[in-house]
């Protein structure tokens, strides 16, 4: 491989080039909040209780999303190994094996679901109406999901060899379609029929359509095939799709328990009442506004660190983390300035209720100052996920998220404590993540894993 196709794909380490990376990144990720965010005023003004449960099925789809992106992540972690290496028809190779892996991968998750929403939330919710609504929202909404993660590879794809700015195409198809669709069909407007709660979940599977299209036709468009040959490889290498797996396989349970703890959290909520799940809810939004820009960093540090460690740069690994935890938290923090100022006018765009939003705001605080500490976090356990280390991960996340749902357990359900008190649970597994993922990194049992 030349040194100038080295140089093509190799990332450098200033300030400069994380920006640029992660800016993009940013943005794609910022638009789907922006999604989000009008599909809760929608949900907002049909009721509390669509609300609510909106959290609950949100949350779910959330967990079948990060286990396509587990699998996307460990495709990542690989392709920008190849990238640093410059070794772009391996990188090909990887995409298009990536490409079939997924589809198989989806559809099976797809029938899984279908056959587990039912038994989980018959065993977990206690009001029946938040049941049905639940399980009816899921049976329509996963029908979106091979669109969903075959888009998550063009992503990782793109991340992988420095072409962030094409996910932000896809991110404003999605979200434009799915703002446009959620109006039409939750209120019945433009001549559709008023489907209300069963609206928003139509609308996510057709603005999930959207981005899998755009994603491919920036993949096309930008003749990325004659670079990289992924036509060279037509047929499903097994072996490959083993290697793939085995550095996927620790990312996907990470995820899993990373936000079925999560999901366990809104259950327990659940049984403290309708107002209780309709605040937490809302502050998931807002907690996933302000973590946007934190998350793209920690995206690209863990794209930094496997493409330096592929150029043969261990020795900058600490440095780059350290680089993108600076920023990250300068980022947060003015963010946790304005959200602190603007409070009550910030919850009160989400729902016109003055009791709903006077109730959610001591949990706002507890969650603004929770995001100071993920702001490192994140980032610090993403450099971990970028030395290719996956059972490393896994074992942090099972233990962080272990330590959570104990917290979880006995302040939420059995004793029942005020709701800020509930959301200290983010304080409890953040801080561990940090603690956990500094002292590997530090302990250098990183070096010399190969991938």
């Amino acid at each position: 491989m030349s040194q100038t196709d080295i140089n093509n794909l190799g990332v450098k380490t200033t300030n400069k080039q994380i920006l640029q990376l992660a800016a993009p990144i940013s943005l794609a990720l910022l638009i789907p909040q922006i999604s989000y965010f009008a599909n809760t005023i929608f949900l907002g003004r049909l009721g509390e209780r669509e609300l609510g449960v909106n959290g609950i099925t949100g949350v779910f789809y959330l967990i079948l999303a990060m286990i396509g992106y587990g699998l996307s992540s460990g495709m990542q972690i690989q392709m920008a190994r190849r990238a640093g290496e410059g070794d772009k028809r391996g990188l090909a190779e990887l995409m298009t094996n990536g490409a079939m892996l997924s589809v198989v991968f989806s559809l099976g998750l797809m029938l899984m679901t279908l056959w587990l929403v039912p038994l989980l939330f018959g065993y977990s919710l206690n009001d029946n109406d938040n049941f049905a609504l639940s399980v009816s929202f899921v049976y329509i909404r996963v029908w979106g999901l091979p669109f969903l993660i075959i888009s998550q590879l063009f992503s990782s794809f793109f991340i992988s060899i420095g072409r962030s700015r094409l996910l932000i195409y896809g991110s404003v198809a999605a979200a434009a379609s799915n703002i446009i669709f959620d109006y039409v069909l939750i209120f019945g407007k433009l001549g559709f029929p008023m489907l209300g709660f069963k609206g928003a979940a139509f609308a996510s599977v057709i603005a999930e359509v959207f981005y899998a299209i755009t994603m491919v036709a920036m993949f096309f468009g930008n003749r990325l095939h004659h670079e990289f040959p992924v036509f060279s490889f037509r047929h499903f290498d097994f072996s490959l799709s083993q290697r793939t797996l085995k550095v996927a396989a620790p990312l996907i349970v990470q995820f899993l328990f990373s936000i079925g703890g999560w999901l366990v959290f809104f259950i327990f909520i659940e049984h403290l009442g309708a107002q209780s799940l309709a605040a937490s809810q809302v502050l998931r939004n807002i907690f996933g506004l302000v973590g946007v820009g934190t998350w793209a960093l920690a995206t690209t540090c863990n794209t930094m660190v496997s493409n330096i460690i592929g150029q043969g740069r261990r020795r900058d690994v600490a440095g780059v983390i350290w680089k993108i935890c600076k920023i990250s938290l300068t980022y947060t923090g003015f963010l946790c300035i304005v959200i602190l100022l603007f409070s009550k006018q910030f919850l009160s765009v989400y729902s016109g209720d003055a009791a709903l939003v006077t109730f959610a705001i001591p949990s706002l605080r507890v969650i603004i100052v929770a995001t100071l500490i993920m702001a490192l976090s994140t980032v610090v356990f993403n450099g971990v996920v970028g030395t290719g280390n996956t059972l490393v991960n896994l074992t942090i996340e099972v233990s962080c998220v272990g330590c959570y749902l104990v917290y979880c357990y006995f302040v939420i359900y059995a004793w029942k404590s005020p709701l800020y008190l509930c959301w200290g649970s983010e304080f409890v597994y953040w801080t561990l993540l940090l603690i956990a993922s500094t002292l590997y990194l530090k302990s250098g049992r990183w070096k010399g894993k190969d991938i």
